[in-house]
């Protein structure tokens, strides 16, 4: 395994791949936090930077297990996460931005982690009934405290970057990015490109399905939100393979897996685009840095697009009360 490169989110330098550490507490059944923490010393070990977490993950479990991991390690990780969701998982989705919340979030979150500062600190989802000017105004006050670094949304639309931007530089865009996600090419990805404001793209192996291990949700355990996504609902489920077979068919080509394929093109979107695909298992992280060793040419590119268009992704990739929180 070769160094991993260097990008940059604005002025902020992070490995060219993060790690996304939600599945280790959230999301995707039951994890082992022994073998999740493992995952995360191989991750700094191979020259991962950027780790990320968020308070809603867990209910907080998340933050506290990078907490552990990172202790004595401090100096090699850019910290980020995130605020925004109050309410607990499998309650009505409640979000909040207003700037006593803000400072709230963040003093639970420094504790949970052990750290007195977070590299990056993102806000989960926008607040529709706060004006976003509060809430960066109010994240840019934990910048001058010394407790926050870099400011980031994630979700948001492209008239609320700019609002944001306004306010405080913006380090890093986090939004749903692959394949089969690609909603912010239109609009937002130009508005960051212009504002120098760097992505970061979350589920960019689209949650474990680019990747061909999954061929039905029987095998998923039953805790596990894709259970109830509508891209893996029946119907959908079997539209979105005849992708995968496809993909599944230009990696053999290559000699790399379809994950590798679909994470590179991720890769390839731009020096200022850092996924973060999330695992807890060591050969899947392995495997995910892998990617960063392909080089796509444009034919290999219009290839992988061409298998996968986005006409032909049966289902949202939310439903519809969680779409309400996206793009805002």
């Amino acid at each position: 395994m070769t160094d991993v490169p260097t990008r940059h989110l604005g002025r902020l330098a992070v490995s060219a791949q993060g790690l996304g550490c939600m599945g280790m507490s959230h999301g995707y059944g039951d994890s082992d936090d022994a073998q999740s923490i493992a995952t995360l010393h191989r991750a700094l070990d191979l020259g991962v930077t950027l780790l990320d977490t968020a308070d809603f993950y867990g209910a907080g479990h998340n933050e506290e297990l990078i907490g552990r991991a990172v202790a004595g390690r401090r100096d090699e990780v850019v910290l980020a996460t995130k605020f925004g969701f109050a309410n607990r998982l499998g309650e009505p989705t409640r979000v909040r931005g207003d700037a006593a919340y803000v400072r709230q979030a963040c003093e639970a979150s420094l504790r949970r982690l052990g750290v007195d500062h977070i590299d990056l600190y993102y806000q989960h989802r926008v607040d529709p009934d706060v004006p976003i000017e509060e809430t960066v105004g109010a994240m840019a006050e934990l910048v001058q405290a010394g407790k926050v670094r870099h400011l980031g949304l994630s979700e948001a639309g492209a008239h609320t970057i700019r609002r944001a931007h306004a306010v405080h530089p913006i380090t890093a865009l986090q939004s749903e990015w692959s394949l089969w996600t690609r909603d912010i090419e239109a609009e937002i990805a130009p508005v960051c490109r212009e504002l120098g404001i760097g992505m970061v793209p979350f589920s960019p192996l689209g949650r474990g399905f680019l990747t061909g291990q999954y061929s039905s949700v029987e095998g998923l355990a039953e805790n596990d939100v894709r259970r109830s996504q509508p891209r893996f609902a029946d119907g959908n489920l079997e539209r979105n393979l005849a992708i995968v077979r496809k993909l599944k068919d230009l990696a053999a080509a290559k000699g790399v897996t379809a994950g590798q394929l679909a994470l590179a093109w991720v890769q390839h979107r731009g020096a200022d685009v850092v996924p973060i695909p999330g695992t807890r298992r060591l050969r899947y992280l392995e495997e995910n840095l892998g990617a960063l060793a392909l080089d796509l040419s444009p034919q290999d590119l219009a290839a992988i697009e061409a298998a996968a268009p986005p006409e032909q992704i049966a289902g949202t990739r939310y439903d519809a009360t969680s779409l309400t929180f996206v793009n805002n």
